[in-house]
């Protein structure tokens, strides 16, 4: 009796383990599958980063459409995009209270360019720049350099960002300011919250492996934005 009950516990233990690796394959699966997702998407859309609705000149545009683009700017440039996500591996201390600073200094950014504007000439280098903080955020997950290198390349996305909409009319800029506080407030806010959920998730592996797609994507971004 006490054999049948110690090979049925042996059976069970068995069992339980293989359920588990099961659990794990298919989260595995599911983030390479996801991750793939996100870089072939990223190679293909790479013309909507900084025009994503094709409106014109931006001193043409409506508050709403303003608005709209303000919106749509940061979700559907993959660089912009990525590095926003990539703040939920990072591992931050009190994430929440990383929000409104890397908020503010994003804005800041993009007021900036109001009154600096950038150069044509200096425009591919920016963004090769912009693209390359993927690769610097990818080192700050693996605990390379400081997780305070975070606001400048925060404020250096935003400047990008406003660059789009110089010399635009007041009303447009009130509401692609707005979109562009929308978009990135609530892409802040749902990363910093879920932050702790995805690094118990991944793991120590996952997370190096995953700043690994980051440094290439960033790296490869930059170079497609100098070659271009």
């Amino acid at each position: 009796m006490v054999s049948k009950l110690i090979n049925a516990s042996y059976s069970f233990g068995y069992i339980l383990n293989f359920t588990r690796l099961q659990m794990l394959g298919r989260k595995s699966l599911l983030y390479s599958i996801s991750m793939t997702v996100i870089v072939v998407g990223g190679m293909f859309i790479p013309a909507l980063a900084h025009h994503p609705f094709g409106m014109g000149e931006s001193y043409d545009l409506s508050i709403l459409q303003g608005l709209a683009s303000g919106i749509g700017h940061p979700l559907l440039g993959p660089d912009h995009l990525l590095f926003m996500l990539a703040i939920g591996l990072v591992g931050l201390r009190n994430p929440s209270k990383w929000v409104l600073p890397l908020l503010l200094i994003g804005i800041a950014g993009s007021g900036l360019v109001q009154l600096i504007p950038l150069p044509n000439v200096l425009v591919p280098w920016a963004e090769a720049i912009v693209s390359l903080s993927l690769a610097i955020e990818g080192l700050i997950v693996m605990n390379f350099i400081s997780t305070k290198w975070l606001l400048p390349m925060f404020a250096l996305h935003g400047y990008l960002l406003g660059s789009t909409i110089v010399g635009a009319e007041p009303t447009p800029l009130i509401g692609y300011f707005l979109g562009l506080i929308i978009a990135q407030g609530g892409l802040l806010i749902m990363t910093t919250k879920a932050s702790q959920k995805i690094i118990h998730l991944l793991g120590s592996n996952g997370r190096i492996f995953a700043s690994g797609i980051w440094i290439g994507i960033g790296s490869a971004f930059s170079w497609i934005a100098l070659i271009d």
